[in-house]
């Protein structure tokens, strides 16, 4: 029997839950690297050259698990990865896939670091933040979300899902 034209298939829950598994993996990933390296790697240099006042990659160890603190970040950058996979779609509809990616950047994960993690850890919310750091902050957030973006969008492309191509 021939399909209706016009007519929508229904795939099985298997392969939907497979796919959302898979793109729950390729988020986390995509958080995990950009900022273990590309981050990272930006700050390195910027602290090279002066303008960070703190080194990319530190093995200090963090409480409570003594993990090293680079891989502690980049497991939560992991975990806004995932966040941003489901947010994906909508900010790619209203805002194009780069620049979603920043935005998503500069708004949950800055705006978390800035105003929820300091109150959980019963700290000041970040009281007299220089403009400088401001901004350095800012930057480094528009970056780890715009390398989300990507390495999350070159993942959906190697899991088979068709991505736009356009860069709007």
């Amino acid at each position: 029997m021939a399909a209706t034209p016009g007519a929508t298939t229904v795939k099985p829950a298997a392969t939907r839950a497979d796919n959302f598994w898979a793109r729950t993996a390729a988020g986390f990933v995509a958080g995990f690297l950009s900022v273990l390296v590309v981050t990272s790697g930006v700050i390195e240099i910027l602290h090279a050259t002066g303008i960070a006042p703190f080194a990319g990659w530190s093995f200090a160890p963090v409480p409570p698990f003594g993990v090293p603190r680079s891989l502690s970040f980049a497991f939560w950058g992991g975990v806004w990865g995932v966040v941003y996979m489901v947010l994906e779609p909508r900010l790619t509809r209203h805002l194009g896939w780069w620049l979603g990616g920043v935005v998503f950047g500069v708004v949950l994960p800055l705006s978390v670091g800035l105003f929820v993690v300091p109150a959980l850890q019963a700290m000041p919310i970040r009281p007299g933040l220089a403009p400088s750091m401001l901004a350095l902050m800012v930057f480094l957030h528009a970056l780890v979300g715009l390398s989300v973006a990507i390495i999350y969008r070159v993942g959906l492309l190697q899991l088979g899902r068709k991505a736009d191509r356009s860069l709007g």
